[in-house]
């Protein structure tokens, strides 16, 4: 029974030197002084004519990183939040406090701040891509002096280093592309030789949990998510037409694939989301661009204004009403005593009747009386008498007592239009034209009953069938500047622009004018839910994300894909107030020019040996070229796919938003010196010429990147000639113009 005590226990553990040593020397490079600068690093733009200036980068990211500290709500349509999630995680292990002005430019950190912890996850990312490039080569049944050249070449590329040392999120994200990528290769090697096995669930079920972490950190994420699920059903097909596997085997390896590859990133893809919407519960400054529904959900801001509201709105209610789509600004339907011109410049005429726009601000003047048309009062009965769909009201201004109303006269700025107004009786040949029908657009049946802030409602006007809409357009002087509303007349069917929800809502109980201005001005005393589920939260907000447009204005970092290939730009990040030591975006340019070039040779080599094999010509076997094919689908595949897809974007683009690509290039770089190596050079002597430039190549892309160490970290004064002399486009310039 003891038998096993007779006999040592003995672990053997293989170590592999070279990727211990890989995964020193990039932690070294990312982590060394990593507190330094320790000042806010920034690059400065705009996002919208009309805004003031703003903020990237490190500025831009730590706002966020503070909202999350204070648990305040804040909508980035750049991309998912998990990225955000995982910097603020660095700050809260530092114990951040979220107590920073990050709106002080190149500002010194305070003590408060710690710059080490949250920075640390970047680095830590950009540190561990070093040896997982490494092992996705080896993966690739390529040798070891390959793998360790893709991995030298990730240690030493500059960008790199410098994007992963700062607080921002292109190093997570390229982590997370390489662990996909990395775990599919491990996963479908496994499956050569222990399908279903523990260690084959692991790799496969990492693919899909790293695929969706790159989606969630930003967007980009999703071209190598499209990437691995392309290669994944190249191979299920493959799987398919295996007649060795009987019917039940091939449907388990599917349905395996379809769990970890598809339903699981999107679970997780939601977890993201609702973590996010769980800490940040508190009413913030990015409030007003989501619905009155998702506001109202919110700790403060207007779940403090609607506490207490009726939930269901009655003959005699005083509301707001909001315009649902938020476009060009969130606003509030709106009148005041002034009225439209008698002409206007154009020499069209108008009603001369009360002005109604939409206005950006909460004002007195945006709460209107639902009125039953029947009647005269202005209070609600006891009981109230809910508004249903598909009656017909009138809306009352709550400060001057006038009727909504809209007729056959063209709008100020929208002439195939009707004019909104306010009726006034002095006008005799114009009678008032005030009935509005009520549309409940997402009711669950025709007896739905009006709901405040949680319906979403169009009025359509009885006399013309016009519905009321924001135009959008905003009025001249006259008008205060404040947007447009019109009767629109031919309606194409739904549009966020003529829906409206109530957001505050009392019910009227004063008869007389003077005591119901008083009453317009108090807040609410009944009690409402508000209660929102978190699909409904998730769906507004991921629609947001992915709608709100920005104008994007030229900045002089700016740059074009085109640019990006020939390192024709870079980006200054830092300069230090005294001493000129700076920090610049700039590659290695041996690097980039030699990873463009592999990727041009292994195109051309890729159809020259598909054109051979077609008049069955093998040129290699059948291994290696699996192995060349696998290869170049995932690297060449994961360039094009990262890198092509920004020819088509209308936005501000910048020379980091290439590097995710220009990863897949360094790993495919070495791959073609060694097939060059062991396919191309026909003797032994070609075979050591060539291993003496690669080794002459090595050593000049290492000269480069140590040349270029000032601008990647910072820590060396440059005087403006020892710029020029760094930054490899001036010195080409100069050196043009000097002969």
């Amino acid at each position: 029974m003891l038998r096993f005590l007779k006999r040592p226990l003995v672990v053997s553990v293989d170590i592999n030197l070279n990727l211990v040593a890989l995964t020193g020397l990039g932690l070294l490079t990312r982590l060394w002084q990593l507190s330094y600068p320790r000042a806010v690093v920034r690059l400065q733009t705009q996002k919208r004519m009309s805004d003031p200036l703003e903020l990237f980068d490190e500025v831009y990211y730590g706002q966020y990183i503070s909202f999350y500290m204070k648990r305040i709500f804040f909508l980035d349509d750049s991309g998912p939040p998990f990225g955000h999630m995982l910097l603020a995680l660095g700050g809260w292990l530092g114990g951040f406090d979220g107590n920073f002005l990050w709106n002080r430019i190149g500002a010194e950190y305070s003590s408060n701040v710690p710059v080490w912890s949250l920075r640390l996850l970047p680095a830590l990312a950009g540190a561990l891509s070093v040896p997982m490039a490494y092992q996705i080569v080896l993966e690739l049944h390529f040798s070891h002096c390959t793998a360790t050249g893709a991995a030298l070449l990730m240690l030493i590329e500059n960008a790199l280093i410098t994007q992963s040392r700062l607080m921002l999120l292109e190093s997570i994200l390229i982590f997370f592309n390489l662990l996909a990528v990395l775990s599919y290769l491990k996963f479908f090697n496994a499956q050569m030789h222990s399908p279903f096995s523990v260690h084959w669930w692991l790799w496969l079920l990492l693919t899909g949990v790293s695929c969706s972490c790159a989606v969630g950190i930003k967007y980009m994420g999703m071209f190598t998510y499209l990437l691995v699920l392309s290669v994944a059903a190249v191979h299920a097909w493959n799987l398919i037409g295996d007649q060795a596997l009987s019917n039940m085997r091939v449907l388990s390896h599917l349905l395996a694939r379809i769990v970890a590859l598809l339903i699981i990133p999107v679970f997780l893809y939601l977890l993201f989301f609702y973590v996010h919407l769980m800490l940040l519960y508190r009413s913030g400054p990015h409030d007003q661009i989501m619905s009155s529904a998702f506001q109202a959900s919110l700790e403060g801001g207007l779940a403090r204004i609607t506490q207490g509201q009726p939930l269901e709105v009655a003959f005699g209610s005083q509301v707001t009403l909001k315009s649902v789509s938020g476009k060009p600004l969130p606003c509030w339907l709106h009148s005041h005593k002034n009225t439209y011109p008698m002409i206007y410049e154009n020499g069209r005429g108008s009603s001369h009747q009360q002005q109604v726009t939409c206005y950006p601000f909460k004002d007195i003047n945006n709460w209107w009386i639902i009125k039953d048309p029947g009647r005269h009062q202005l209070v609600v009965n006891n009981p109230p008498r809910p508004v249903r769909h598909g009656d017909v009201v009138q809306l009352v201004h709550g400060m001057t007592t006038r009727l909504l109303n809209t007729h056959d006269v063209a709008a100020p700025l929208s002439p195939h239009s009707q004019e909104v107004s306010r009726y006034i009786d002095y006008n005799i040949s114009m009678p008032a034209q005030n009935l509005w029908k009520l549309d409940i657009v997402n009711r669950e049946s025709n007896q739905d009953t009006w709901k405040t802030i949680l319906s979403e409602v169009r009025f359509v006007h009885v006399n013309t069938s016009a519905i009321l809409k924001l135009s959008g357009a905003h009025l001249p002087d006259w008008g205060f500047r404040q947007l447009e509303v019109v009767g629109e007349k031919l309606s194409l069917g739904y549009h966020e622009s003529m829906v409206w929800n109530v957001e505050e809502h009392r019910y009227g109980k004063s008869h007389e004018q003077k005591e119901r201005e008083l009453e317009l001005h108090s807040p609410t005393q009944l009690d409402i839910s508000r209660n929102l589920s978190f699909m409904a939260r998730f769906s507004e907000l991921q629609w947001k994300m992915l709608t709100l447009k920005n104008e994007d204005l030229e900045h002089q970092y700016s740059s074009t894909p085109l640019e990006w290939l020939t390192l024709d730009t870079n980006i200054a990040y830092w300069l230090h107030p005294r001493t000129s030591a700076q920090i610049h975006l700039l590659g290695n340019i041996v690097i980039w020019t030699s990873a463009n070039l592999a990727t041009v040779v292994y195109t051309l080599l890729f159809c020259w040996y598909l054109l051979r094999r077609r008049r069955s010509i093998s040129d290699l076997p059948e291994d290696a070229w699996s192995h060349w094919v696998l290869a170049g689908a995932l690297c060449t595949g994961g360039w094009a796919l990262n890198y092509l897809p920004f020819f088509l974007m209308e936005r501000m683009l910048f020379l980091y938003h290439y590097l995710p690509a220009l990863t897949f290039q360094i790993l495919l770089l070495p791959i073609v010196l060694q097939h060059a190596s062991e396919h191309l050079c026909r003797s032994q002597l070609q075979r050591n010429v060539f291993s003496a430039l690669v080794v002459a190549w090595y050593s000049s892309a290492c000269h480069v990147s140590n040349m270029l160490r000032p601008l990647t970290y910072g820590d060396t004064p440059l005087s403006p000639g020892e710029l020029r002399a760094l930054r490899w486009k001036d010195s080409w310039d100069i050196l043009i113009r000097k002969y």
